[in-house]
């Protein structure tokens, strides 16, 4: 089973026109994003797309035309009626509505208000409407089933909109990145690189990595300004080419030969309360044939200061080493599966998208045996069963 994925190359920042761009300029047919678009109750707009070469590349400006006389402000509740008032299948509509609600909650952060008083300016024009429902509305059409983006370069300067004079980036960009924790970049342009609708896009739909990929088509998508350098998001469309993730981890390690049995074990249950990928000891011998042990833990690059220096402060070590390890990970999910004692959560392992092995949660198990005064082993294979048994 083959998994669809887009990669949005933001090496110049991103907007909801160069996103929407791009997607044209991949192969979505305009005729067919036009025909969605035109669902939604609002009249008074078209949605075009012009072919334009840049620095001798090629790519797709997206354009919304409209009477802005005729389209007033609105608030999140107008949005969001519009929205549901349409055609657009309905994990389009949940989509384009969860981008809507994440920009009210940074502008009502900003304004210091709530999300349903939050006035939307620029945000709510026609265009932006149409560009967050054309970019949710396109990858549904083009059949993506997983949405990846590079970290995003945020440029500096100042930007007029219809509160003043405000710092780029915007502020109600900030809070989008902050809240999403979403991975930024320097820039030295001195412009606004990246608008609300687009983090906010990006934000909602995106993971921000870079995932191994067949790659089928390319598309760029350019933005208003006509300024070295390209001026675009990049596209690339294609099928995840690998069954697993990778990424890399931290492994932490230190030899310890005047640990007590207690102290070890107290340290282990304290790096995995802290966030330790995995943690172990291994028997080792050390120097003056002294029989020792091997602490190590797995951490997450952003956590591994934190937990070598739990392992300093718990153990008598006066050192720990780190090295950068990859990982090849399968993906997970969990189901719920019932039991003639109660439920067990199943943790079941994808590979590709489909599911290969599951196994019950140990607790879930223990529990019901407690509980109910049977072996565990006897919960353990009925949820075992139950799982393998499902739709059956």
């Amino acid at each position: 089973m083959t998994t669809l994925c887009a990669y949005f190359d933001c090496f110049a920042g991103a907007s909801g026109d160069m996103l929407l761009g791009a997607l044209l300029d991949a192969g979505l047919p305009l005729e067919q994003l036009q025909a969605a678009l035109a669902t939604l109750p609002i009249r008074g707009w078209e949605v075009a797309a012009t072919r334009e070469a840049r620095q001798a590349v090629g790519g797709t400006r997206a354009l919304v035309r409209y009477d802005e006389a005729q389209q007033p402000h609105r608030h999140l509740a107008d949005i969001l009626a519009l929205i549901a008032g349409s055609g657009l299948p309905a994990p389009v509509q949940d989509r384009a509505a969860a981008v809507f609600q994440r920009l009210a909650r940074a502008e009502a952060h900003v304004h210091g208000t709530t999300p349903e008083e939050v006035h939307f300016h620029e945000v709510g024009a026609i265009d932006s409407i149409i560009d967050i429902a054309g970019v949710t509305a396109g990858l549904h059409l083009l059949g993506i089933e997983r949405v990846y983006a590079s970290a995003l370069p945020l440029g500096g300067g100042t930007i007029r909109v219809a509160h003043g004079e405000l710092p780029v980036p915007a502020p109600a960009t900030l809070e989008i990145l902050a809240e999403a924790h979403v991975p930024t970049r320097p820039h030295p342009a001195q412009v606004e690189l990246l608008t609300p609708t687009g983090a906010a896009l990006l934000a909602e739909l995106a993971s921000f990595e870079q995932p191994p990929m067949a790659v089928s088509a390319v598309g760029y998508g350019f933005g208003a300004r006509q300024v070295p350098p390209l001026n675009a998001v990049r596209l690339w469309l294609g099928e995840l080419a690998e069954p697993v993730l990778q990424d890399e981890a931290v492994l932490l390690e230190t030899n310890l030969d005047n640990a007590t049995g207690e102290a070890l074990g107290y340290v282990l249950g304290r790096l995995l309360e802290a966030g330790a990928l995995d943690a172990w000891c291994t028997p080792i011998y050390m120097k003056k044939n002294r029989p020792g042990v091997l602490l190590s833990a797995l951490a997450a690059p952003a956590q591994a200061h934190e937990l070598a220096l739990l392992i300093l402060r718990e153990t008598p070590t006066l050192g720990v080493r780190r090295q950068l390890v990859q990982r090849s990970i399968a993906g997970r999910s969990v189901a719920t599966v019932e039991t003639p004692w109660g439920a067990v959560r199943v943790k079941v392992k994808l590979l590709g998208g489909e599911e290969v092995t599951a196994a019950p949660e140990y607790d879930d198990c223990a529990r019901l045996a407690r509980e109910a005064g049977v072996p565990w082993q006897g919960v353990h294979a009925a949820a075992q069963w139950a799982w393998s048994a499902r739709g059956a």
